[in-house]
């Protein structure tokens, strides 16, 4: 019994489209730059949807480069602030609805300030966020919390040709950075201690010295450890972005009832963890 054509994953079905593309494109002669009208004819005879173009345009035009690091931290340990953009194929306001819907349904997340095209959040603090986080850690939650450890989530959403808006997410990420760097600059400083002590008991140099560069190895990985957390952050914020995309086109949730108390939060997530 044969078992069919072999299954082709992500990676080598991105790389196929990628040359297929490249191939169809080589045919015409096309000079180093194109217009807008020119990349859309040019989609279209390849058989790109123009949709998917102009958004792909539109994210071109409004991306921007990440900021090179700005000091000695910066280079060692990484950024204080997670980024991360997107163009999405929906009006400002109802971007800003599905954000707060999202921040507050799948992160430990409330609003700290709304403005039009500027939201800012703030962690959840209380009884709601410990028995949420209990829920999640008995596996009763239906998605992680990934952008818990930041100490502000802010979006800035701008509005774009009709039907499509610029998102940019951050996370402040420097109470997290910092928390990593004193504890590699404490066993940095611990090193050097020792060393100095050994060296005033007047031990032998080459002796007196082996606590530094151990202490240096040790500050060192603990202050890289940083990155993974960096990592974690990013994939929140484009977690967000993925949804954002997804429910474009869907009607929006609207807004939370602010007027809920506490018994109301409670009754809310008990029937969530009896529906999952």
């Amino acid at each position: 019994m044969s078992e069919g054509p072999p299954r082709i994953d992500r990676a080598a079905l991105e790389r196929i489209i990628q040359r297929a593309a490249e191939l169809q494109t080589a045919e015409r002669e096309i000079g180093d730059t194109l217009t807008s009208d020119e990349l859309l004819a040019l989609g279209r005879e390849v058989g790109i949807p123009v949709r998917y173009l102009q958004q792909a345009l539109l994210e071109e035009r409004t991306r921007v480069g990440p900021l090179a690091p700005g000091g000695l931290i910066e280079r060692v340990a990484g950024p204080g602030q997670v980024t991360a953009q997107r163009v999405v194929p929906a009006e400002a306001e109802v971007v800003e609805r599905q954000l707060v819907r999202w921040m507050e349904s799948n992160e430990l997340f409330c609003v700290q300030r709304a403005q039009p095209g500027r939201i800012t959040w703030e962690p959840v603090g209380g009884f709601h966020a410990a028995y949420r986080r209990s829920m999640a850690a008995f596996g009763t939650g239906t998605r992680s919390f990934m952008l818990s450890r930041a100490s502000t989530v802010s979006a800035a959403i701008l509005s774009l040709e009709s039907g499509y808006s610029h998102v940019t997410l951050a996370a402040d990420a420097r109470g997290v950075r910092s928390g990593y760097v004193g504890g590699g600059a404490a066993l940095i400083t611990s090193g050097a201690a020792g060393t100095a002590l050994m060296v005033a008991l007047g031990a032998m140099l080459p002796l007196a010295l082996l606590p530094l560069p151990v202490a240096l190895g040790l500050g060192y990985s603990v202050v890289r450890r940083y990155g993974p957390a960096v990592e974690r952050l990013q994939l929140g914020l484009e977690r967000a972005l993925d949804f954002l995309e997804q429910s474009a086109g869907k009607p929006p949730g609207g807004m939370p009832d602010r007027s809920v108390g506490l018994l109301g939060v409670l009754a809310d997530e008990v029937r969530k963890a009896l529906k999952s």
